[in-house]
């Protein structure tokens, strides 16, 4: 079982995260997949909260009224970037948590599929005192929709990813833990309708329903404090660590690594983002 590993080395930036621009956290899991992948580093958990930010696609780049849709979305108050990874566009606020787990490929290949189910398994082992069933699938009508979409009783809370780089895997979620799904989804369903003006293109962009997407507090019923939350997922990580779990910081060389991955993903925005 992909979870079971030696060693868990934990990167929590629930609280530093909030000061930092959301470009450092995708430039932070590409150092540790770096690491992990030339066996630097063991297994890792890496935690993550920024304030309102919108993380675009590269397929969202190329919408035909781009300028109108950030507008908006800076009116709204909030930060947009373009990720690294693949999907579109996603809310980031104090209410979502954002978890990677990071492996690596060197003795034996992750296929895509068992990336995501273990980060599936990983979810249900860390809610399972909440009695829920969470389940797997594209979830029509919400944001940044995909075959991973993680829902419970057809509402997506939970949104997936994966990131390869130099022999490690990074499994990415984002956990909308607080707040209301409803109203993230209606801020992403204004940005496409300005963004597209009723322009027909050729990549085909979500057409977003509200009422599909909820938080886990919404779903549950209980308040979902970030911090519980993670003390939860301590727990699980030591359950499958046949060692132990650490809490640390970048190291060594990794911080040369992360300024040049920083410095290349902000390049990247400013060409993406040139208006």
């Amino acid at each position: 079982m992909l979870l079971d590993q030696q060693q868990y080395r934990i990167i929590d930036q629930t609280n530093t995260g909030l000061h930092m621009s959301a470009l450092h956290s995708f430039a932070m899991d590409d150092t540790l997949c770096q690491s992990v992948g030339s066996g630097e580093s063991p297994s890792v958990m890496r935690s993550w909260v920024h304030e309102k930010t919108v993380v675009l696609g590269i397929q969202d780049t190329r919408l035909p009224f781009l300028r109108e849709g950030l507008a908006y979305l800076h009116d709204e108050g909030y930060n947009v970037i373009v990720r690294n990874s693949g999907g579109l566009a996603v809310v980031l606020d104090e209410g979502v948590l954002n978890v990677t787990l990071i492996y690596s490929e060197r003795d034996r290949g992750i296929d895509i599929n068992r990336g995501y189910d273990a980060m599936l398994a990983f979810l249900a082992d860390t809610f399972s005192a909440n009695n829920v069933n969470m389940q797997a699938g594209e979830v029509v009508g919400s944001y940044c929709p995909g075959s991973y979409d993680i829902s419970i009783q057809g509402k997506k809370f939970a949104g997936t990813s994966q990131r390869r780089l130099r022999g490690g895997v990074a499994v990415q979620v984002y956990l909308c833990l607080q707040g209301s799904g409803a109203k993230r989804a209606e801020l992403v369903r204004e940005f496409y309708r300005r963004a597209l003006n009723g322009q027909e293109t050729k990549f085909v962009y979500p057409n977003i329903k509200p009422e599909t997407m909820a938080s886990l507090s919404e779903l549950t019923g209980n308040s979902m404090p970030t911090q519980d939350v993670m003390l939860n997922m301590f727990r699980v990580l030591k359950s499958y660590s046949h060692a132990d779990i650490y809490i640390d910081s970048l190291q060594g060389n990794e911080w040369a690594m992360f300024e040049k991955n920083l410095m290349r993903i902000t390049e990247r925005n400013e060409k993406a983002l040139m208006l």
